[in-house]
């Protein structure tokens, strides 16, 4: 935490901040309301910045008396990585709510959880990012469907984006993993995660904290740079923007609107196709009309397989381009069987695919 802020919060002297005005056009623009929503707090610079704007956006917007009938809900997740560090953020979050409240009734609440992502990336066998971001956003899913409340709001900002379009990219990404973070994404029917901050850069974020002199943890993990998010952040994005182009962070957002508004689109031809050549199941295995598969053009057909990974809910972390495509091949018959990730197998059998579990 910066030791030159203390640990309070009053309604921000300048409301009509740039960063302020920025989230206040964004849920604007998609239609979202504050009177019910959960905002993912971190302690860290990003979820503050949001906590404090939208906290600012309600005090200006709500009339007296207004506050019962609505609720911002303070959301921290302790995933018990750092040990007194993270038990740290949680006081610090836990202290700042009461401070908020103190400053003026706003219908503010606040729910803690504690996970020991470590053990459960353990036992689950996986990468503990991977863990800890499904960890994370099932438990806010939970919450939201708890307490019926439609809006998650996160902290991610225009830096996080360009840092993922990278991180998948230099993954092997598709289409779909170009598109990056979405502006907003439904968690479960009924709930939508939104990020109003997606727009704007970090230095952004630390000049609003800066000038209203708001407090905020940092994560010494953030450093690390065995974590290759990290050497993304910290290496690559500015050798990018210092030797290549200074607007990379910028270009970066464009290519993933970009990106998304093609994936959209194919994702919505996918689906078409799937009504029309997917049979009846036998067993386990998803049945598919392969004729009619073999009418459409090979990126089409990868989606289709993409779609139903996805419905049927088999394991995709390990599913790249070259799964895909060779998914798409034996549809359109250059092979009669493969193994695939996760332990789904696919065949073909005469006029059909069958893919499922092996066992």
């Amino acid at each position: 935490m910066n030791a030159l802020y203390s640990l309070s919060w009053s309604i921000p002297v300048k409301s009509a901040s740039p960063l302020i005005r920025a989230i206040e056009q964004f849920l604007d623009r998609h239609a979202i309301s504050l009177d019910r929503m959960i905002v993912a707090v971190s302690g860290g610079p990003d979820s503050m910045a949001l906590l404090c704007a939208l906290a600012a956006l309600r005090a200006r917007k709500l009339h007296p008396g207004e506050a019962r009938d609505s609720i911002l809900v303070v959301a921290h997740l302790n995933h018990k990585l750092r040990g007194q560090e993270s038990d740290g953020d949680e006081a610090f979050v836990r202290q700042f709510h009461e401070s908020m409240n103190a400053a003026d009734r706003l219908g503010l609440e606040l729910r803690c959880e504690s996970v020991d992502i470590a053990n459960l990336a353990r036992v689950k066998g996986a990468n503990v990012e991977s863990i800890a971001r499904r960890a994370r956003y099932d438990w806010l899913t939970r919450l939201a469907r708890d307490l019926s409340i439609p809006f998650v709001a996160t902290g991610h900002t225009a830096d996080d984006q360009a840092e993922t379009v990278l991180h998948h990219l230099l993954r092997g990404t598709g289409l779909r993993g170009l598109s990056g973070i979405a502006p907003r994404h439904v968690l479960t029917a009924g709930v939508e995660v939104v990020r109003p901050m997606l727009h704007l850069r970090r230095g952004e974020v630390l000049a609003y904290l800066e000038e209203e002199r708001q407090p905020y943890r940092s994560d010494s993990s953030n450093s690390d740079l065995k974590f290759t998010r990290n050497r993304i952040r910290h290496a690559l994005l500015p050798h990018l923007a210092d030797c290549y182009n200074p607007a990379i962070v910028s270009l970066l957002g464009q290519l993933a609107s970009q990106a998304s508004e093609a994936a959209t689109e194919l994702e919505a031809a996918a689906q078409a196709i799937l009504a029309q050549a997917e049979l009846p199941k036998a067993g386990n295995r998803v049945v598919l009309d392969k004729p009619r598969l073999a009418l459409f053009p090979r990126h089409h057909v990868r989606e289709v397989f993409r779609s139903v990974w996805h419905r049927e809910g088999w394991p995709m972390g390990e599913m790249g381009f070259p799964e895909w495509d060779i998914m798409a091949g034996l549809a359109l018959g250059e092979s009669a069987a493969i193994d695939l990730p996760g332990g789904i197998r696919a065949v073909t059998r005469e006029r059909v695919v069958l893919c499922g579990p092996a066992s």
